[in-house]
């Protein structure tokens, strides 16, 4: 549902928590531009800019941001990026911010767009992206002043917002506006649609200079600023700048293939290698997989990374992939065989509606679809399918910006004055560059000379077409062990099921007793299944795939920077799909300081830090 919204006969939205309006009566796109874009020089002010940073207090029903995307858009001088920083703590409706938009025309569309990826929004951060990527929204859905917290950014624009002073007095207090400071820059400008006294007074004591200005009826008066404090904030050095160059990315799967297209978005040279004759040949070669969020009761730092990383994957699979064929928003049912004290009914009562986006009781019909019992103890997953991991690997390496090359196999790096040379076994140079980063899976290891601890783990996954006369679910099933019973292969339809998890093995060669023990696995996850199946796996028809996948001590991903200019980007064990597009956004986050996709508790929960050696 969201945070209601009361609609005036005028057309005017109205709260009926803080008893205020969203917006005057003149109309939120005029105040968007007359307040907001031209307090803050938009968008003139961002010409010619690889980067533009916009820090927001309250988005409300989203129209500063509308507006800001539409001006990004109509502008040929427009930044490579634009990041859009925003704080809610009571997010409306997806239908409320389509009407808020609705008597604007040239908004529509981008609305639209919003409303698609406007779901499952739990306390905490949600990262969106529009325009392949080079349009960042940033929403952290809580308190303000914790909002801003987690984010370590410099803001080039600050966008404060939010309902009057007097309805909303926490919004504006001095601590909500120092914390604001602590985002800025010199120079950075800010705007505002209040002229309280009191404000003004607090953001001058914060360090800004700030003027009335002509406002927008009924308002007379609107306020800009600037950064400009008498005084040298303390801890703060000149801005973080730099300038795309050359990066070489060791590995292409799934964790190489996205940092190289997230580094291409921001204007860098990418050049991947990898010492297989094709990418994707390790375990990112999976013909399918599943692609679904941790649930836990506790909602704990591990299904927190995972919606994170989920959310993310889906939006460059819908960006790049063809649904139906290279993957499917099917969704997916678990069904927790060894939880049968579960009572997902009064965990249903207690659960926010946003987090039911992710995981609800799976219903009456939806037990039936996938053959189990009514009694069985399942959830459902709405946001959630199958992918071929291959397909992403090659959209990413097709990005603009990214070269790959085979056969190059990486023995040593050696550090030069100003950069890093890749050397093969005979000393030959495959590379040089200021920034690299290892992806290489579990061979990160013998690159970066043990100092992390990596570990592999053999896969296997039985396969087999699908027969005439096989009665499966529509949609695939997780738990434990997980089966798809729909994806085309050329010109076949293929399931799957497994997989086996062999810690420390690294032998390729199919198993029959990984088959069985994938059979026994779908037994006890989808019964139905295995009585159809069975026949398959004593006749030998079933085929295998095998692979080696690259895992921690805790098994979370390992990201961040070991020396100046060298990354690592690898562990993504038996998540890759989850996890690659979070890391490599992460990363690129961290190269250039931007805004980061994830709270800074659950970043550092994937540092390199917590098991460097």
């Amino acid at each position: 549902m969201g945070e209601p919204v009361e609609w005036l006969p005028d057309g005017t939205p109205r709260s009926q928590r803080f008893q205020d309006i969203y917006r005057s009566s003149a109309g939120g796109l005029e105040q968007a531009r007359h307040v907001f874009l031209g307090g803050c020089g938009l968008p003139g002010a961002w010409a010619g800019q690889p980067q533009w940073r916009i820090l927001e207090t309250g988005f409300g029903l989203g129209l500063n941001f509308l507006a800001t995307w539409r001006a990004w858009k109509d502008d040929p001088q427009r930044p490579r990026l634009l990041h859009f920083v925003s704080t809610e703590a009571w997010p409306v409706a997806a239908a409320d911010l389509l009407r808020s938009a609705a008597p604007y025309p040239e908004l529509v569309p981008l609305a639209l767009a919003l409303a698609e990826q406007w779901f499952g929004l739990v306390a905490g951060l949600h990262r969106m992206d529009f325009e392949q990527g080079r349009v960042l929204l940033t929403l952290f859905v809580g308190d303000v002043k914790d909002a801003l917290r987690q984010q370590p950014f410099d803001a080039d624009a600050i966008f404060l917002d939010g309902f009057a002073p007097q309805h909303n007095p926490a919004m504006w207090e001095i601590h909500t506006l120092k914390a604001v400071a602590r985002h800025c820059r010199r120079g950075t400008r800010l705007a505002t649609w209040t002229v309280a006294g009191e404000v003004r007074r607090d953001l001058t004591q914060c360090g800004f200079a700030v003027e009335k200005t002509e406002g927008l009826a009924p308002k007379r008066h609107s306020l800009k600023g600037v950064f400009a404090p008498a005084w040298e904030p303390r801890g703060r050095g000149p801005q973080r700048t730099v300038v795309p160059g050359h990066c070489v990315v060791v590995g292409s799967g799934l964790a190489g293939a996205s940092v190289a297209a997230s580094l291409a978005r921001r204007g860098w040279r990418v050049t991947v290698l990898d010492e297989a004759d094709a990418p994707a040949a390790g375990a990112s070669s999976l013909p399918a997989g599943l692609l679904a969020p941790h649930f836990s009761v506790d909602d704990n730092l591990l299904s927190r990374l995972c919606r994170s990383g989920v959310r993310a994957t889906l939006q460059q699979a819908r960006a790049l992939l063809r649904q139906g064929e290279d993957w499917q928003a099917s969704g997916v049912l678990e069904h927790r065989v060894h939880d049968a004290a579960d009572d997902p009914r009064r965990l249903a009562a207690s659960t926010p509606e946003p987090a039911q986006d992710w995981n609800r009781p799976a219903d009456p019909q939806q037990k039936a679809a996938a053959l189990l019992d009514a009694g069985a103890v399942a959830y459902w997953h709405q946001q959630a399918g199958w992918i071929k991991p291959a397909a992403l690997v090659h959209a990413w390496l097709a990005q603009p910006g990214v070269s790959w090359r085979g056969h190059a196999k990486v023995d040593r790096l050696v550090r030069s004055e100003d950069c890093w040379r890749l050397m093969d076994a005979h000393g030959h140079e495959l590379g040089r560059a200021e920034l690299v980063v290892i992806a290489a899976a579990h061979a990160s290891a013998d690159l970066l000379n043990g100092r992390l601890a990596l570990q592999p783990v053999r896969g296997q996954v039985s396969w087999g077409e699908r027969r005439a006369g096989l009665m499966l679910p529509p949609f695939p099933l997780n738990g434990d062990g997980h089966f798809i019973p729909h994806v085309p292969l050329g010109n076949a339809v293929a399931w799957f099921c497994g997989s086996t998890y062999g810690r420390g093995e690294t032998d390729l060669a199919p198993r029959r007793a990984d088959h069985q023990e994938n059979l026994t696995r779908l037994g006890s996850l989808l019964p139905a299944a295995e009585q159809q199946l069975v026949a398959e796996f004593s006749s030998r028809a079933v085929k295998a795939w095998t692979g080696v996948r690259c895992a921690s001590a805790d098994r979370r991903p390992l990201l961040g920077e070991l020396e100046p200019g060298l990354w690592v980007s690898t562990a993504m064990g038996s998540r890759g799909m989850t996890f690659a597009v979070l890391c490599a956004e992460l990363l690129a986050a961290r190269v250039h300081g931007e805004p980061l996709p994830l709270e800074r508790r659950l970043a550092a929960a994937l540092d390199t830090l917590r098991q460097q050696r």
